[in-house]
């Protein structure tokens, strides 16, 4: 609805990750070229762990668009699953057929292929999402998976994406030993409050704005404070301000509208005065008068 008021090519604050609105500062840049080394030394297993928003996704998003071409990425999306469908789905994602077959025909049939796939100078990683959400015996079913080997390396490479609960399940004695297979751990932080404005700038000048930043530094400090440094949280104030700011008719986010997103926001900080009828008069004050404006300009 704002795209075309603030001058820009398409939604700058999506919280679907888009590689083309990756932001490396803040460490994640870092942590990047970090797992791409890791991935290259073909060894263990690597593990990603952040609070819900932090970014995981778009890192493993940004990590498999920068992957070498000798390597063949295959993704876990599913964490709920048990050993013998977890090996089943990752022999699907690798084209193998696996009806009928029982869970050692289906070991023997994945080994096999990783086998031909590293004589042919091929690679296998296994990038498994929400892995905090895996029952436990499949997290080791995961583990054995690592055994693939030849006599000089790995034949599949696993990268474990979680939570933070994903950590707690890797203390407990029964998962000790997939502990100590993981050679590089990676923690993803909450941004720091003082590159909230550039994360902003950055975000918009992807979506095609070419002037200055559009939040001014009050709008940027208060959705620093009220979205505690998650990207997802930021990304969605941002958005809603921006639509505040055009149902005023605005050319900059201020004070103001960055207010009124985090009024209408279900995690505005604890402690706000605003009562629950405020936020739902705030967001649809937002929104109505956004689309009227939008018709009028229509007209």
């Amino acid at each position: 609805m704002y795209q075309s008021h603030f001058g820009l090519r398409e939604s700058p604050f999506n919280i679907t990750p888009n590689p083309a609105f990756f932001y490396s500062g803040n460490t994640r840049g870092d942590i990047l070229e970090a797992m791409l080394y890791a991935v290259g030394q073909g060894e263990g297993i690597i593990k990603v762990t952040g609070e819900v928003g932090t970014g995981k996704t778009m890192l493993c998003r940004m990590l498999e668009s920068r992957m070498p071409p000798h390597i063949d990425v295959i993704y876990l999306v599913n964490p709920n699953l048990n050993p013998l469908e977890v090996q089943h789905a990752i022999a699907a994602e690798l084209g193998l057929p696996t009806s009928g077959l029982r869970a050692d025909e289906v070991q023997r049939s994945l080994h096999a292929e990783l086998i031909a796939r590293h004589s042919a100078g091929r690679q296998v990683v296994l990038l498994v999402e929400e892995a905090q959400a895996m029952p436990l015996d499949t997290l080791e079913a995961i583990r054995l998976l690592t055994n693939l080997e030849t006599a000089r390396s790995k034949l599949l490479q696993i990268v474990l994406f979680g939570q933070p609960e994903l950590d707690q399940h890797l203390e407990l004695s029964s998962m000790r030993q997939l502990k100590e297979r993981i050679t590089h751990s990676f923690q993803v932080p909450p941004l720091q409050a003082d590159l909230t404005g550039d994360f902003l700038a950055f975000r918009l000048r992807a979506a095609g704005n070419d002037g200055p930043s559009l939040f001014s530094p009050a709008a940027a400090k208060l959705i620093a404070e009220a979205s505690e440094g998650i990207v997802r949280r930021i990304n969605i104030l941002a958005d809603k301000a921006l639509l505040a700011a055009f149902a005023d008719d605005a050319d900059m986010v201020e004070a103001g509208h960055a207010r009124q997103a985090i009024a209408e926001s279900p995690f505005r900080r604890r402690g706000s005065r605003l009562n629950a009828k405020a936020v739902v008069i705030a967001g649809a004050a937002i929104l109505i008068c956004g689309l009227l404006l939008a018709a009028a300009r229509n007209l």
